[in-house]
């Protein structure tokens, strides 16, 4: 089975090596302009049988902070999310006016094959 904490370093690991440095789990480094940030937020719809945990649905969300219009990273952080084989969604583009910075907040699911309680 896939470790749950194993699935999640995926994604970071994925961003990282498109993205470089400029990668972070939970939170943007205070003055830092350009940046990823990805979380995991929670379970989502996973799949039971036979009264156990056949699959494991976890969410969470990947934010995008650049002053760049059109920026071509936004279309990285898509072909990595694709690449993960994550189901993931475009929820927002908007302009921050106090950081004025333009902010992509994408949504995204990922499947383990089930829970692997020994990690």
């Amino acid at each position: 089975m896939t470790s749950l904490q194993a699935k999640l370093q995926q994604i970071g690991s994925a961003l990282s090596a498109a993205l470089g440095s400029k990668v972070h789990h939970y939170f943007r480094p205070k003055g830092e302009v350009q940046s990823v940030v990805w979380q995991e937020q929670g379970e989502d719809n996973s799949f039971h049988a036979n009264n156990t945990k056949a699959e494991q649905a976890i969410r969470g969300t990947v934010d995008y902070y650049t002053q760049t219009e059109f920026d071509s990273n936004a279309d990285v952080i898509q072909t990595v999310l694709q690449g993960l084989g994550a189901a993931w969604a475009l929820e927002s583009v908007q302009y921050e006016e106090d950081t004025k910075l333009i902010h992509y907040e994408w949504s995204w699911i990922i499947r383990t094959d089930g829970v692997d309680v020994n990690g």
